[in-house]
C-alpha cells in the first residue's frame, strides 16, 4: 500500500510538471491545443464542400470530418506524447521514488484528459451550431476514444524503449507513421471502398477505431466491417509486446 500511494504522488507530481511544461501558465496553450484541430477540421471542410455536395456520412461536413479527425487524435496525439516519455524525464529518474513507468503514466492521463477536452470543445460548438443536432449513442463514443488511447499507449511504450536504443528507428517510424492519417478513414469510409483495397485498409486498426466512433454520431451508420475482435486483438498485443520490451530494457532503466 505504502508503495502504491508513493507511485500515485509522484505521478501527481509529474502531472502537475508535464502541465505546466506543456501549456505553461496562461491559457495560450490549452486555446492552441482547440485551435488546432479546429483549423484542420475546418479547412478539410472547405476543400471537400468545393468538391462534393454532400459528406459520405450525413449532411454536416465538419461534423464529418471532425468525428475522424478527434478519433484518430486520440491514438496519433497519445503515442507522440509518450513516445518521448523517458528522454524528456531522464534527469527525473535519478531519483530513487521516481520510476521510469510513473513517466509514462504522468502523460497518458495528461494526454488522455487533453484531448477529451478538445473533443468536447470542438464537436460540442459543431453540434450546437447545426439545425438538426445528431442523437449520441455515448458507448460507442467512449469506447472508440478508451481503444485509441489505449493503441496509442502501447506503441509509445514500444517507441519510448525503441528511440532510445536505436535512433535510426525513430527516423523509420516517422515514416511509417506519417501516412496514417490518410489510411484511417478521417476522408472516406472503407465500406465505399472497392473490394481489395478496402481488405487492405481494414488491416489498420485506427480504421476500425475511427468507424466505432462515428457510429456514436450517425445512427444510421452500420459500418459493415467493423471488427472489435480484430482491434482488441490487436490493441491488446501491441500493449503486452511494449510492456515486455519496457520491463526487459536496460536502457530504460538508465533513462539513455
Amino acid at each position: 500500500m505504502y508503495y502504491l500511494t508513493t507511485h500515485i504522488r509522484v505521478v501527481a507530481a509529474l502531472l502537475i510538471r508535464e502541465m505546466s511544461t506543456r501549456f505553461g501558465n496562461k491559457p495560450g496553450g490549452y486555446i492552441w491545443a482547440i485551435l488546432d484541430p479546429a483549423a484542420h477540421i475546418a479547412f478539410m471542410s472547405v476543400i471537400f464542400m468545393g468538391i462534393a455536395k454532400l459528406p459520405a456520412l450525413g449532411t454536416s461536413f465538419p461534423l464529418f470530418f471532425a468525428t475522424g479527425y478527434i478519433a484518430f487524435q486520440f491514438y496519433s496525439a497519445m503515442c507522440g506524447f509518450l513516445n518521448g516519455a523517458i528522454k524528456s524525464n531522464r534527469t527525473l529518474l535519478s531519483y530513487p521514488n521516481v520510476a521510469p513507468i510513473d513517466t509514462i503514466v504522468a502523460r497518458y492521463v495528461l494526454q488522455a484528459a487533453t484531448t477529451v477536452f478538445v473533443a468536447i470543445c470542438v464537436l460540442g460548438a459543431i453540434i450546437v451550431t447545426m439545425h438538426q443536432p445528431p442523437e449520441l449513442y455515448w458507448p460507442a463514443i467512449l469506447e472508440a476514444a478508451f481503444a485509441a488511447t489505449l493503441l496509442g499507449l502501447g506503441v509509445g511504450i514500444f517507441n519510448t524503449v525503441m528511440f532510445l536504443r536505436y535512433p535510426f528507428y525513430e527516423q523509420v517510424f516517422n515514416i511509417v507513421n506519417r501516412p496514417m492519417f490518410l489510411i484511417s478513414g478521417v476522408f472516406f469510409l472503407p465500406d465505399a471502398l472497392p473490394g481489395p483495397m478496402r481488405e487492405v485498409v481494414l488491416f489498420n486498426p485506427l480504421v476500425h477505431v475511427v468507424m466505432l466512433f462515428r457510429q456514436g454520431f450517425y445512427p444510421q451508420y452500420r459500418a459493415a466491417d467493423l471488427d472489435m475482435f480484430y482491434l482488441y486483438t490487436f490493441v491488446f498485443t501491441v500493449i503486452f509486446g511494449g510492456l515486455f520490451v519496457f520491463t526487459n530494457s536496460a536502457a530504460v532503466a538508465r533513462g539513455r
